[in-house]
């Protein structure tokens, strides 16, 4: 990954953290069940989430609970428009969008000398089968502050209340008790500390649990998309629910989208765009194997271009030409069929989120097309930056500078 950190495409927004903002990190992690790191210094992104503590647990989602359970750590509002680099679902970073939009200010004022907890609470405590998925619809922030700061402030109103009251302010051990409580937690008498509930409800979304599943609503009946094949075997025996089911490798998968209005493919259209060029270079650089020359300068090069093609056997030229022969054709034969010509995986990731949806939708049919067939390596970057991490380790050096070239120009 040295490559992607170079080129700063690689978790290039963290923040660090260290010092006494560590020690506040453990005690949220403590706060919500976890064990502490044993780290002195780490980054973390805008659920508060870190690389380092998740390859020290060798846990990815070390902040959940479950699966049905997600938490965030808020320790400082530089976390404001941060990415959320480890999504367990597609709406995390609306969720944080949603908490700083209200609550910055206070969130400005705790986090000065304590720490947020903040809990995600969809009003299911475990997860038992993968329809329990059907169940989400709104989901409940709920904060928690550590070192239990509203109960020392009520505490501390408290003990001023008694001072004030009577002869009291000659009690030393009253005297004692406000001098403890100042030097533990300060003044708290002005601080707003109340973190009122928010109460954000889900639409279409994806989610990690049972190894990832879309559930895509506002439909006649909803869809469910599985990305595990266990998961989904389980799910289709189940007969109580009135939804589609579809592994996401099944065929039909694409027609049922299309019927459905929710993805859409004009051949002709998409094969001017730079995305076909994309697609197609990378369908192209998969056959490039021990090339005499750096694989980027045979995507841009036309002579190379031509050259390395006419090096690779018949059937995968075929296929890396497949649209441009078939648009050839179809010109002068309208009964021609896509199917015959245009190779199905390049069909497939040519495929693009109907105009008419939302575009909150469009972003998660993006990260749909882009886990189907996997092929356009800056689209992929864009909407699914983990499984573009994994799969970018498995490229060889030449073909890892095109794509970070072809990310960086965003074309």
């Amino acid at each position: 990954m040295q490559k992607l950190k170079e080129a700063k495409l690689y978790r290039n927004e963290l923040i660090p953290i260290s010092g006494k903002l560590v020690e506040r990190y453990n005690k949220c992690l403590i706060k919500l069940g976890f064990t502490k790191t044993k780290l002195t210094s780490f980054s973390i992104d805008a659920i508060g989430w870190s690389p380092e503590i998740a390859e020290e647990k060798n846990e990815p989602f070390y902040l959940n609970n479950g699966e049905a359970n997600p938490h965030a750590i808020i320790i400082t509002p530089l976390q404001k428009g941060l990415p959320v680099y480890c999504s367990f679902h597609s709406f995390d970073k609306e969720l944080m969008k949603l908490v700083f939009k209200t609550h910055f200010k206070k969130i400005q004022n705790i986090t000065r000398d304590s720490a947020i907890c903040v809990d995600f609470d969809q009003s299911i405590d475990v997860f038992y089968e993968p329809l329990d998925v059907l169940k989400y619809k709104d989901v409940v922030i709920n904060f928690h502050l550590i070192d239990d700061l509203e109960k020392a402030k009520k505490e501390q109103l408290l003990l001023i209340e008694t001072f004030n009251r009577d002869f009291n302010f000659i009690d030393e051990n009253l005297h004692e008790q406000l001098i403890s409580s100042a030097k533990q937690y300060g003044d708290l008498r002005t601080r707003d500390l109340t973190l009122d509930p928010i109460t954000f409800t889900t639409d279409s979304f994806y989610t990690e649990a049972f190894g990832g599943i879309y559930l895509l609503r506002n439909f006649i009946s909803p869809i469910l998309i599985f990305v595990e094949k266990e998961a989904y075997k389980e799910a289709i025996n189940d007969t109580t629910h009135d939804v589609l089911m579809f592994h996401i490798s099944q065929p039909e998968l694409i027609n049922q989208l299309k019927d459905h209005l929710i993805i859409e493919c004009n051949l002709s259209e998409e094969a001017q765009t730079n995305r076909y060029n994309r697609i197609k270079n990378f369908i192209f650089s998969e056959y490039l194997k021990d090339s005499q020359h750096p694989i980027r300068d045979i995507l841009s090069d036309k002579m190379l271009f031509k050259s390395y093609l006419n090096k690779i056997d018949l059937k995968s030229r075929k296929k890396v030409m497949s649209v441009e022969l078939y648009l050839e054709k179809k010109s002068i034969n309208n009964t021609i069929k896509i199917k015959d010509i245009v190779d199905e995986e390049f069909y497939v990731a040519l495929h693009k989120p109907h105009s008419s949806l939302r575009p909150n939708h469009q972003d998660l049919i993006w990260h749909l097309l882009v886990n189907i067939a996997p092929k356009d390596v800056l689209f992929l970057y864009w909407y699914d930056k983990e499984q573009f991490f994994k799969l970018f380790k498995t490229f060889d050096d030449s073909t890892k500078d095109w794509i970070i070239e072809t990310i960086k120009s965003g074309f």
